[in-house]
């Protein structure tokens, strides 16, 4: 789930769109293309244009779209994948560049203009926007803001309006596109009022209504009152002293703070009566600071709100009527007082933020998930601007106590996947198996799990060639068989989340997944009301028949770089970015590569995809506490596919000397399923590589074995066990210059770590 390539943005998973209709018709426009000879991609070059039934005729919405550009004086429209919220998963209203161009891809920008429209996005949709686009679009193989600059120079003319609406889009990103219009004669315009919603029209999906509920403090670790004093010690500590910060993504309200800087005395009033306030918009961590969750974006317990955050005032914009009994009594406990939360329209935030502002303020925000929209309404000598907001910071370590709820959530999670895996080795041979029907059984096996919340995002499930599509997930009427002849590549996670026996589970959400089955599979046994839960997300490829020597070799090497990243032993306060190379190096090697992210931060019973963690340039430094993915990956276009995911925790290593202050790192994978063993080449693999493997498979069987038999699944544990048998030293090749490689690597790259 967590390929990255991230532009001003952090792009994820596919979101695929209900009701897609079947193109009918000629689609207008074409791009020009190479004739193909493929039947599952568009060839806009023939007469007429061919399109796969995957795609989507588009002509309709792009004539409702431009009549309303006409009215509003727009000769460019700039439509993004984001949210108000700026969102990488988002709510199917909210799917504005899905709705227009019918591209599902859950990162990219459009620009429509009267004669052209055009997306673009980056290497890991390429081939899925071929099958999905229609003529009318041209495809741009780059996500750079000066090529879509340039290509808007190109298409509007001297003194054209070029608009988008400025609470989609980051500050950064706003920036960027101001600049590359600069001095052209070309004006950015922009439109509170969003044109791509007035043609939606009543067609539009209804925003959600299900409830928001509370979390006990035993899932949280802390009561959110310690949060919010937490938040106030920090302001108060500042150089700056400033009198706000402004928080914009759904996190921010939901999320859980872990000890250290943040923490602070309950009824702490620092500043001595100035007023200090918080400005909250970022979803999921919104949905934490109060210990609130919701259903408003599929597969992420989050719900759209804002908080405005004083040293004697709390104010959260939310649709009130959601809120739980519990939840609205957590909120109000502290009535009146400087920790009463006061309820406000979610519709009213940029009132209330310009009022505010017009005060003798100084406002700290965090610009990588504040809305240009927000931004312009706070005079520039009242801001303070930082990447990411304390917040945010705060919430990416995760205390002793998500840490063990996160370790064994991904227990019961590989119960479900290695009943997955011994299904399929069954069933495929028999034909009994698309790609469709293998999701559904994935995100059944996890349902009958213990505190399971259904699927953590859209699973794939990809089959030879739609494996080589990086974020390909299957629909019921389009789904390959799959076959002991080609690769399968599945990439699946769970949310998790434990009720006490005496407490009222919060509603299921009616997005994430199937039904738990009642038929067919174990059900859970219960245990005592102990929380200990959290999000997951894995992936595997496998391979039932006699794979190629390229597909054994590709996976070998994938399966190289991801050791060799997670034994990694480095120096505090590392930058991912700088490590990044070591999950690459194998397949460089022999010059291949892949063109995502390598990893990502991970929520506890929250978002798969987590920021500021990761391997990315805009991704903050490694501390021990902090969750990320391990995700290297080889896509052979047409052909296959190749990812091997797994979740590790950022620990202390224990290393014979200490260089500094402070220990250096490692990580511990709580992943804990074994690798293919059809498609591994010990040849390729060092002494070190395989010595890690064995090890590995050492705590499969210590903690998964276990469970397996507390589950009575006694035919899933004799699986385990054969599929973690030892590999024998012996096997391992030639090592010597690879292990001199790799040392060299580590030394040029920890040079420069100060850089």
């Amino acid at each position: 789930s967590g390929l990255e390539q991230r532009s001003s943005r952090p792009p994820g998973c596919s979101l695929r769109l209900p009701g897609v209709a079947v193109p009918t018709g000629r689609a207008a426009g074409r791009a020009p293309q190479a004739p193909s000879t493929r039947n599952d991609i568009r060839n806009c070059s023939t007469d007429p244009p061919y399109l796969p039934r995957t795609a989507t005729n588009t002509t309709a919405r792009l004539a409702v779209l431009r009549g309303i550009m006409r009215t509003h004086g727009v000769h460019a429209y700039i439509v993004p994948s984001t949210d108000a919220h700026l969102s990488e998963y988002i709510s199917e209203r909210d799917a504005r560049l899905g709705w227009i161009t019918a591209f599902t891809g859950s990162s990219g920008t459009a620009v429509v203009t009267q004669d052209k429209a055009a997306l673009w996005t980056d290497s890991r949709y390429w081939a899925q926007a071929e099958r999905e686009l229609d003529c009318n679009w041209e495809l741009q193989r780059t996500i750079s803001i000066e090529s879509i600059g340039m290509w808007i120079l190109k298409a509007v003319p001297a003194e054209g309006n070029v608009s988008l609406d400025p609470f989609l889009f980051s500050i950064d990103t706003w920036n960027s596109y101001s600049r590359a219009l600069h001095g052209s004669g070309r004006t950015l315009l922009p439109l509170e009022t969003n044109l791509v919603d007035q043609a939606w029209g009543d067609q539009r999906p209804l925003p959600s209504s299900s409830e928001i509920y509370s979390l006990p403090a035993e899932f949280t670790g802390r009561i959110w009152q310690e949060k919010v004093a937490g938040i106030r010690q920090r302001m108060e500590q500042h150089v700056r002293r400033p009198t706000a910060v402004l928080l914009s993504g759904l996190e921010e309200t939901a999320c859980e703070y872990h000890g250290g800087a943040m923490a602070g005395a309950v009824g702490s009033n620092p500043g001595g009566g100035r007023a200090v306030a918080v400005m909250g918009a970022e979803v999921s961590f919104l949905a934490g600071l109060f210990n609130l969750r919701g259903d408003d974006i599929p597969y992420n317990p989050v719900f759209y709100s804002y908080t405005l955050l004083t040293n004697t005032t709390i104010s959260l914009f939310v649709e009130k009527s959601r809120l739980s009994v519990a939840a609205r009594e957590s909120l109000s406990s502290g009535c009146p007082g400087p920790l009463c939360v006061e309820l406000q329209e979610y519709g009213q935030v940029s009132a209330h933020l310009r009022r505010y502002a017009q005060g003798s303020v100084t406002v700290w925000l965090g610009t990588e998930y504040t809305t240009y929209g927000l931004y312009a309404i706070i005079p520039q000598e009242k801001l303070l601007e930082e990447s990411y907001s304390p917040v945010m910071m705060a919430k990416a370590v995760k205390n002793a106590h998500e840490q063990e709820m996160l370790r064994a959530a991904h227990v019961r999670d590989a119960v479900a996947v290695i009943q997955y895996l011994l299904w399929l080795e069954k069933a495929v041979p028999q034909g009994q198996v698309d790609e469709f029907s293998g999701a559904q059984q994935i995100d059944a096996f996890r349902w009958a799990q213990e505190h399971s919340r259904g699927p953590s995002f859209q699973s794939i499930s990809a089959s030879g060639l739609n494996a080589a599509l990086a974020h390909y997930s299957p629909s019921n009427g389009s789904s390959r068989t799959l076959s002991a002849r080609e690769m399968y590549l599945f990439d699946t996670g769970g949310q998790y989340l434990c009720v006490a026996l005496n407490e009222t589970p919060p509603p299921q959400p009616h997005i994430q997944g199937p039904p738990k089955p009642a038929l067919g599979l174990h059900q859970p046994f219960m245990t005592p009301p102990f929380c200990r839960d959290g999000t997951t997300d894995i992936t595997r490829t496998v391979h039932w028949g006699e794979p190629t020597p390229l597909q054994k070799e590709a996976y070998t090497r994938v399966l190289m770089g991801n050791i060799d990243l997670s034994r990694l032993v480095f120096p505090s306060n590392t930058a991912g970015r700088t490590v990044e190379s070591f999950a690459r190096r194998a397949l460089w090697d022999v010059g291949l590569n892949y063109g995502h992210g390598t990893g990502h931060g991970i929520g506890n019973f929250l978002s798969v995809h987590e920021w500021p963690v990761g391997f990315q340039s805009n991704n903050v430094p490694l501390e021990a506490g902090m969750f990320t993915s391990i995700e290297p990956g080889y896509y052979q276009d047409g052909e296959f596919g190749i990812r091997i995911e797994d979740v590790a925790l950022v620990v202390e290593a224990q290393t014979e000397h200490q260089s500094g202050e402070k220990p250096f790192l490692t990580f511990e994978v709580v992943s804990l399923v074994p690798y293919d063993r059809n498609l591994i080449d010990l040849s390729l693999l060092s002494p070190e590589q395989i010595r890690y493997l064995n090890s590995y498979y050492e705590r499969i069987r210590a903690r998964v074995g276990p469970e397996l038999r507390r589950q009575r699944l006694e035919e899933a544990y004799a699986w385990l066990q054969e599929s973690t048998e030892p590999f024998p030293a012996s096997s391992a090749g030639p090592a010597a210059a690879g292990t001199l490689a790799l040392a060299s690597l580590i030394s040029v790259l920890l040079s420069g770590l100060g850089a």
